[in-house]
């Protein structure tokens, strides 16, 4: 989790959600459905998958770390929609800084392990599917999201309708798309982004980019090296459970260099500079 320096926990509830999608349905244990379920470009086990790395991975954590000090650095106020929350790692880490966070979550597993986090309130459903009230989110994001959604220009318009004038979005997404690999497909992605491709998308969906780097600047190296390559050689890298221990968690002279390396990316980042290169892109857009 976030580290508790960057934090600063108040009382804080999200907006009326009964009054925002009255067309949602509140079920045991006190999830919130909507009429139609459809399914998403995601791994059936790929929150339970992520639950077992989440705690101990200094890429949740390092991620984290960065999106609040980006959240906290423009301050949107108001009610935050974490759209494909998963299991609600991200929007913990916001509650904790004093964000009104609620989480959308197709999955039920992941809606479920949100809940037991103890995120309220928590839809399960797709965003397209909520009916939530256009021009009613102060802020919103969507943190490795937007790659798994095949028509990108259209979810981004959607979620620029949904947001109140001058609302804002904040988004994390894999960059770089020579880095593509079997794990990327094997995770959903329909792609991966460069600041400019993003910047692109964002524009013409209605967006004006106030804030874009990269960050997780030691990892194209080894993404190339690990999935990349092995990929372009269709060589066998173990069980997914295997790789993910391995990748996330760290131990030694390796786990030590890549905390003071990311503990400089965050430092930079909450003085307000971009890293030129990096395996994510990190943006914070203004609805224009």
């Amino acid at each position: 989790m976030s580290n508790p320096a960057d934090l600063q926990t108040e009382d804080v509830a999200f907006p009326d959600l009964a009054t925002l999608a009255p067309g949602l349905v509140q079920r045991d244990p006190g999830l919130w459905f909507a009429r139609n379920q459809a399914a998403v470009s995601y791994p059936p086990d790929g929150n339970a998958a992520c639950l077992t790395v989440e705690d101990q991975s200094f890429w949740f954590r390092h991620r984290n770390r960065c999106i609040v000090s980006m959240v906290r650095r423009f301050s949107p106020g108001g009610g935050f929609l974490d759209i494909g929350g998963g299991n609600g790692y991200v929007a913990k880490g916001l509650a904790e800084a004093g964000v009104a966070c609620a989480l959308i979550e197709p999955g039920l597993d992941g809606a479920l392990a949100a809940h037991a986090r103890g995120i309220d309130p928590v839809i399960c459903a797709r965003l397209e599917d909520t009916d939530l009230a256009p021009a009613s989110i102060a802020a919103a994001g969507m943190f490795d999201v937007l790659e798994h959604i095949e028509d990108e220009a259209s979810a981004l318009r959607q979620v620029n309708a949904l947001l109140l004038p001058g609302g804002w979005l904040f988004l994390t997404v894999p960059a770089y798309q020579f880095l593509f690999s079997i794990d990327d497909s094997s995770a959903g992605h329909f792609r991966r982004y460069t600041i400019s491709s993003l910047t692109r998308v964002l524009l013409a969906a209605g967006f004006r980019i106030e804030f874009a780097s990269y960050m997780f600047a030691p990892l194209p190296p080894l993404i190339f090296l690990l999935r990349t390559l092995p990929t372009w050689f269709r060589l066998h890298r173990g069980t997914s459970h295997e790789r993910d221990a391995a990748e996330h968690i760290p131990s030694g002279a390796a786990a030590r260099l890549m905390n003071c390396l990311l503990t400089a990316e965050v430092k930079r980042l909450r003085a307000g500079r971009s890293i030129p290169f990096g395996g994510s892109c990190l943006c914070a857009a203004a609805k224009a």
